[in-house]
């Protein structure tokens, strides 16, 4: 029997942590503005909106369902699920721009932030991954 200490497979990286906590507040920063705007109903908004594809009264539930997801991403205890909702309303943002004929890399770019700075700052997430690929 091997006496040695078990070491868990990641160790935080103090670091890596505060870099994806800087991004994951960034990120959020970001998504409360926009749902915020959206919530709010900003005539420019709407016009965008409208120029998308999407009716005027469409903005305001739109609005609220990226303030959810956001809040769940920015509370720890939900942050996982919370991903799940943020990329999944970026999938649509992404599907709406490419509908459009625009250029779709900005949603896909926010997507990867999200992740990104998820992975940083939970380090038994990216041990799971790890281990999960094996």
């Amino acid at each position: 029997m091997d006496n040695t200490l078990a070491l868990p497979t990641s160790f935080p990286n103090n670091r890596l942590v505060w870099t994806g906590r800087i991004i994951s507040g960034l990120t959020i920063a970001f998504f409360v503005f926009d749902a915020a705007m959206k919530l709010a109903a900003i005539t420019p908004v709407v016009e965008a909106s409208t120029r998308l594809g999407f009716a005027g009264s469409d903005v305001r539930p739109i609005g609220a369902v990226l303030m959810l997801a956001t809040l769940l991403y920015a509370w720890p205890r939900t942050a996982v699920l919370g991903a799940l909702f943020v990329t999944a309303y970026l999938g649509g943002a992404t599907a709406t721009m490419v509908h459009a004929g625009q250029a779709s890399y900005f949603p896909v770019l926010c997507g990867v932030f999200v992740w990104a700075g998820l992975l940083m700052r939970r380090p038994q997430l990216r041990a799971f991954l790890v281990t999960a690929s094996k």
